[in-house]
């Protein structure tokens, strides 16, 4: 069963570059935020492309670009895509990868087979960085899943002075219509991504299948105690929030290290008030993030973090509070699908991991409504979010492969 396919290395390599030139910037970085000229021309770009390779094209009311294949026999329909937008700046390869991917792979599969008995679509998601506004993460694939509620648009404020909705209406798409973008017809969702980590690279293998996606946690956590003197004050009278957050900082750290991979948590803020060298703080404010794709070893995680929190405030006399802006359940791959991309990396001889994502990707928002799972190509030095990052072509054919013949698998 199943089958090798060939992808044209030229071909990956064209569109990429292609696809790159739109919002181009630092020699090879890419800027290219939500509703921008840039992600107008890009999407246009893409639109074309899925016309020229015989595809339906069509798109939706959030300015999600779909190619669709129309398949003999009904069935939801197989999807492959990725997100089109950048960061600011990001590189060519994060979420645009995937977008050509999935296009590259249903199109040699329609050269090679012709029509498939199941209906397969091509998609660029709008959004999924949140560079233009901060808020917005997923805001494409959200919509699919009609996870946007009514007013999102107009309340949703971006690093400038603007509302989601006027950028929307400054491209000619009407937000009160984003209902309109919602599916209940997908039935799997695949999506081809760079890894955005060493893990692939340490290994030297080219390609994993991605089994889950992280489950995370942010806190925001306030240390309060009493500002003095940082000379004339003893040190066993101090209550020092800087002290418990020394404490507390190095413990989650410590935490996530000793539990081992795949656990990770990191200290990336830290603010105190006052801010002087010869003072001891009143309050230090920081944040914990805390990830972990299995369930269970998630909620140790957290309760672990908590514990040694509370248990340093109250040792040294400190009041503690905490709000927990970001938290996000792991998303399993669906366990089909894993064997399926397993499968059809096997039979091609392309070495592979199966391993988890810690990073967030659409593929969790998609789980809402299909089966999804993901692939990861190799990320040299396992750079991304930078117009550094950069995958082999040798390494992207081979992901694309794997993509094509588990497509195959399912949708002929």
């Amino acid at each position: 069963m199943g089958v090798s396919v060939d992808i044209d290395p030229s071909l990956v390599e064209r569109r990429i570059l292609d696809l790159a030139r739109h919002g181009a910037c630092f020699d090879t970085g890419v800027w290219r935020t939500v509703y921008s000229a840039e992600w107008v021309a890009a999407t246009d770009q893409y639109a074309a492309w899925c016309a020229d390779a015989g595809l339906e094209v069509r798109r939706d009311a959030v300015g999600n670009v779909w190619g669709r294949l129309a398949g003999t026999e009904p069935g939801g329909s197989i999807v492959s895509g990725s997100h089109i937008d950048s960061q600011k700046p990001g590189g060519r390869y994060d979420g645009a990868l995937g977008s050509i991917g999935g296009l590259v792979a249903i199109e040699a599969l329609f050269r090679r087979f012709g029509r498939p008995k199941r209906t397969l679509e091509a998609l660029a998601f709008c959004e999924e960085e949140g560079s233009r506004f901060p808020s917005a993460n997923f805001w494409g694939s959200r919509a699919v899943t009609r996870a946007v509620r009514q007013g999102d648009a107009e309340t949703m404020r971006g690093y400038e002075d603007e509302t989601m909705a006027d950028a929307m209406r400054a491209v000619g798409l009407d937000p009160a219509r984003i209902p309109e973008a919602g599916r209940d017809d997908i039935d799997v969702f695949v999506e081809l991504h760079i890894e955005q980590g060493p893990v692939l690279e340490q290994a030297g293998k080219p390609v994993a299948v991605v089994d889950a996606i992280t489950g995370m946690r942010h806190y925001h956590v306030t240390l309060t105690g009493e500002q003095n003197h940082a000379g004339a004050f003893p040190m066993d009278l101090r209550r020092d929030p800087m002290a418990g957050f020394a404490e507390i900082a190095g413990g989650v750290i410590d935490t996530a290290h000793r539990m081992g991979r795949p656990a990770v948590t990191t200290v990336g803020r830290v603010s105190a008030d006052p801010n002087y060298p010869a003072i001891v703080p009143r309050t230090v404010r920081f944040t914990v993030d805390a990830r972990h794709p299995d369930p269970a070893m998630r909620a140790l995680l957290y309760a672990r973090h908590e514990a040694l929190m509370r248990e340093v405030a109250a040792r040294r006399g400190l009041d503690i509070s905490w709000e927990i802006l970001v938290d996000h359940a792991p998303c399993l791959s669906d366990p089909a699908l894993v064997r399926t991309f397993e499968d059809a990396a096997r039979r091609q001889d392309i070495p592979f991991l199966t391993m988890a994502s810690g990073a967030g990707h659409d593929s969790q928002q998609m789980a809402e409504i299909a089966r999804v799972v993901m692939l990861f190509v190799r990320s040299k030095d396992g750079r991304s979010h930078t117009p550094e990052e950069f995958s082999s072509l040798d390494d992207i054919v081979a992901g694309i492969r794997v993509l094509a013949a588990g497509l195959h698998d399912l949708a002929y």
